[in-house]
């Protein structure tokens, strides 16, 4: 069995690596750390996952990964800087969620993120982590920086469709909502349930930080918008871009990931709730005569195939496992 770490085990996404970890076939939770609930029972700050964690127990992280095959990280921006280099120096897997080494370069970081990298010689380790477009060279990586939730649904929605000359990089729009578990666990005003319920709301105007990743990816200019939505988990983005001809994308991205396990390629608009829980993505795609424009609508659970799902796929693939080990594409519906 590979013994795992992870680090920021009592926040949502940390629950939920938990919760698909407990039903991996070869990977289990060996150390939880968890600073600010250190010393706490894992029932008592995740509930729903008592059956299973009922004698665990979060740590305070203190460097020490004796006996640990892989590491998982779901902390906030910043975080992983410190504790990358002695990570990477261990020669233990690493999987990171935070945005620390996503991007290629330390200037684009200091521009989107407002601080200067402070281990940007370690940016080149880190293996960008959307396997569906990046799956050879996570495969044997040690070090993979998953991708962000909101760039994971533009991303894979627009990428085979740059890649076969069918759109052009430049003036993409991405408008994007989220469910209210994208902003995390501690409750904030914004995020309060009389704030959210029954409301919807743009945020981060020209500046959110998942634009850069777009970017990287897509190697064009985007404008992305993201809003919050008054539900717990999910992400739907609506993508824009001007065709370069009359094109048929939903054949193309039907064709693109025609055997993948995680992604479904349809004419169905897709909806939330149908990837809920899981590590799927639901796909269509049009093209419209009448502006020369294609859209393109992307449906994925923040928490799954944008965090902690992701992670898993990405490590399976690391370690040499089933790529869909302790995984589903398949949503809880209602």
């Amino acid at each position: 069995m590979i013994r795992t770490a992870i680090l920021g085990a009592s926040g949502y996404v940390g629950g939920e690596l938990l919760r698909l970890l407990a039903a991996h076939p070869r990977s289990a939770p060996a150390k939880l750390f968890a600073d600010t609930k250190s010393g706490q029972p894992v029932a008592a700050v995740h509930p729903h996952l008592a059956a299973r964690y009922s004698d665990s127990v979060f740590e305070r992280f203190d460097g020490d990964l004796g006996g640990i095959d892989l590491v998982f990280a779901a902390l906030p921006h910043g975080h992983s800087q410190s504790i990358a280099p002695d990570i990477l120096a261990s020669g233990i897997p690493f999987v990171d969620l935070g945005a620390d080494f996503r991007l290629d370069d330390a200037v684009t970081y200091e521009r989107w993120y407002g601080d200067a990298h402070r281990a940007a010689e370690l940016l080149g380790s880190f293996v960008y982590g959307i396997p569906e477009l990046n799956r050879d060279p996570i495969r044997g990586a040690r070090a993979v920086a998953a991708a962000g939730c909101y760039a994971t649904a533009a991303i894979l929605a627009l990428k085979p469709l740059v890649d076969a000359g069918l759109i052009r990089p430049d003036g993409i729009i991405v408008d994007a909502a989220s469910g209210v578990s994208g902003a995390g666990r501690e409750a904030t005003e914004a995020t309060a349930f009389s704030t959210v319920d029954g409301s919807f709301a743009g945020y981060g105007l020209l500046n959110h930080r998942h634009t850069a990743e777009m970017e990287m990816a897509l190697g064009g200019t985007v404008l992305f918008t993201p809003h919050l939505a008054p539900m717990t988990r999910g992400i739907l983005a609506t993508c824009y871009a001007q065709a370069n001809s009359p094109c048929d994308p939903l054949e193309a991205l039907g064709v693109a990931y025609a055997g993948e396990p995680f992604v479904h390629v349809d004419e169905t608009s897709p909806a939330t709730k149908w990837v809920a829980g899981s590590n799927g993505a639901r796909i269509t795609a049009r093209y419209d005569e009448r502006t020369g424009k294609v859209v393109v609508l992307s449906a994925i659970d923040n928490l799954g195939k944008g965090a902690a799902g992701q992670m898993i796929q990405c490590a399976n693939l690391m370690l040499g496992l089933d790529e869909a080990a302790g995984l589903s594409s398949i949503g809880v519906y209602p």
